[in-house]
């Protein structure tokens, strides 16, 4: 690989497309393109976005003067597609038809992909390609088995950031991520808590709609006989009712916002209810830390905590004060996708790891 060659890293969220650029691991741009709110609702399906995000993409490479020959990949983040390996993926028709169709399910990761794709139309020497999407599945078999034949616990969580930090962690200790035993929490607008066992992620909350702690953005687990009741009152449609799982739960349920920095704001200036509500998001994610802990067979190197809201002391420090007796805990505040997208993509293209193909 030549070192003047260059990564772009995509990562789309709800209102605007985050793009990195690399050369080997050294940050050259970073770039959050905002998208206005009335611009975005002319779209009646995510998918339907992809050529006005890449239209925005490619203005900005343009006025930045990126010649796009100098690209040798394309790093999209994952969405929700069948489940894998850890690891890294070419983007292709398979991909793409899975994703556009939203066979597994609908999130505005899934544009990762895609945007990947109609952007490499663009940079005929780049590579397009996905790393550790939600979907990563390493689950034991015993940790699939839920309460009824009817349903299977599934993995879907923020493999991406939790396999980083896990793995800058390990760097850290001088060891391999592969012997140890950690619990790594991710604080996004969903959270999830992934028991890591010599590699794998051995068990994690599914939290994309429906289980574990409540979030910004997600209610996380609810009463199960109360939700099948509410599906049955008629009060709600079908798509209602998936929206208060995630999209419109969680502290955005609560507050008309999903802001942790409005409602810790709210709650250090008074507001008793947003300080119950925020102490409680906390408590819940304590108590699926200490859950993980017997997953661990009671042997844990770390705990990791990562993600936006982990910029927040206040949060951090009511969850360490719940779990710190457990094992050695480490904050990684903020959320760095582009960082973990863009080394993954380095990796891939000096060979270090394998890109494999999505069937």
């Amino acid at each position: 690989m030549q070192t003047s060659l260059l990564i772009l890293v995509i990562n789309p969220r709800h209102d605007f497309t985050k793009i990195g650029i690399y050369e080997n691991t050294k940050l050259l741009y970073l770039k959050r393109i905002k998208h206005p709110a009335g611009e975005l609702e002319k779209y009646e399906k995510l998918s339907d976005q992809v050529p006005f995000r890449t239209h925005c993409i490619i203005g900005e490479l343009n006025k930045n003067d990126m010649p796009p020959d100098r690209f040798a990949a394309i790093v999209g983040r994952g969405g929700l597609i069948k489940p894998l390996r850890s690891g890294v993926y070419g983007v292709n028709k398979a991909m793409l038809n899975d994703l556009y169709n939203s066979y597994y399910s609908e999130d505005v990761i899934n544009l990762g992909g895609m945007l990947a794709h109609e952007v490499q139309k663009q940079m005929p020497n780049a590579l397009a390609v996905i790393a550790d999407p939600v979907v990563v599945d390493e689950l034991d078999d015993i940790a699939r088995i839920a309460g009824h034949p009817n349903f299977e616990r599934k993995s879907i969580f923020h493999a991406l950031m939790q396999k980083w930090i896990a793995r800058k962690f390990a760097k850290s200790q001088i060891k391999p991520y592969e012997e140890l035993r950690l619990i790594s929490v991710h604080l996004g607008s969903g959270i999830t808590v992934g028991a890591h066992l010599n590699g794998r992620v051995i068990d994690v909350n599914q939290g994309h709609d429906g289980e574990g702690p409540f979030a910004p953005l997600r209610s996380g687990t609810l009463p199960a006989g109360d939700l099948v009741r509410l599906c049955f009152s008629g009060k709600y449609t079908k798509n209602e009712v998936l929206e208060m799982l995630t999209g419109k739960g969680g502290l955005f349920a609560w507050f008309g916002t999903m802001s942790t920095i409005e409602v810790e704001k709210m709650a250090m200036n008074g507001n008793q209810k947003a300080k119950m509500v925020f102490s409680a998001m906390a408590y819940q994610v304590a108590k699926h830390v200490g859950a993980m802990y017997p997953v661990l067979e009671g042997n844990v190197d770390a705990i990791l905590i990562s993600g936006e809201i982990a910029n927040s002391k206040y949060f951090t420090d009511m969850i360490l004060q719940r779990v710190r007796n457990i094992a050695p805990v480490h904050v990684f505040p903020g959320s760095d996708e582009i960082e973990a997208l863009g080394m993954n993509g380095l990796m891939a293209l000096k060979g270090e790891i394998e890109i494999q193909e999505y069937k």
